[in-house]
């Protein structure tokens, strides 16, 4: 199984520097490849550009939490969340609008304390 990951093209990993502009303030984003062509193609799927996306992701979180402590680590755990959404879908596992699974939404697995002996 590790075969596959550690012979990942080495580009994937490589981290890269961009310069996004949000509501007028220059800031730089330092991510890797594969993240930055995660959110390509997400933001390809929303007929929007990469940069577009990112203002508005980065808009809503804002509207949503009043604060991003790490907009980084954000985008990073969204792209992650993508890739995941698509995944179940394929394999047609319940899939909430939110992008998690049913028995995430359920909570932990709760014991059964219906064979449990005092």
């Amino acid at each position: 199984m590790c075969q596959f990951f550690v012979a990942a093209d080495p580009i994937l990993y490589e981290s890269r520097t961009r310069t996004v502009r949000i509501r007028g303030v220059s800031t730089s984003i330092r991510m890797e490849n594969f993240i930055w062509d995660t959110l390509a193609c997400l933001a390809a799927e929303e007929g929007v550009t990469t940069n577009a996306l990112i203002v508005q992701f980065h808009d809503e979180i804002l509207s949503h939490c009043g604060d991003v402590l790490n907009f980084t680590s954000f985008l990073r755990v969204t792209c992650l969340r993508y890739l995941r959404r698509k995944c179940d879908r394929l394999e047609g596992l319940d899939v909430s609008p939110h992008g998690e699974r049913a028995s995430e939404l359920a909570g932990p697995p709760q014991p059964d304390v219906r064979n449990v002996t005092h």
